[in-house]
C-alpha cells in the first residue's frame, strides 16, 4: 500500500467519523429540543391550573 492509498484511507475514516460526530449531534440536539417542549408543556399546565385556581376562589368569594 503507497502512501496515497494510506492517506485515502485515512481520510475516508475521518469523513466517516465526521459524519456519526454530526449524527450524534443531531440526536443529541432532538433531545433536547424534545426536553425543552416537555418544560414547556409543563410550564403552561402549571399556569392553566393556577388560572382555574384563582377563577374558582374568584367564584367562591362571589357567591
Amino acid at each position: 500500500m503507497g502512501i496515497k492509498d494510506q492517506f485515502q484511507d485515512k481520510a475516508q475514516e475521518l469523513a466517516e467519523r465526521g459524519k456519526q460526530a454530526v449524527k450524534g449531534k443531531d440526536a443529541k440536539d432532538e433531545a433536547s429540543q424534545r426536553a425543552s417542549q416537555g418544560r414547556e408543556s409543563a410550564q403552561e399546565a402549571k399556569e392553566r391550573a393556577e388560572r382555574e385556581l384563582r377563577a374558582r376562589t374568584e367564584r367562591g368569594r362571589d357567591a
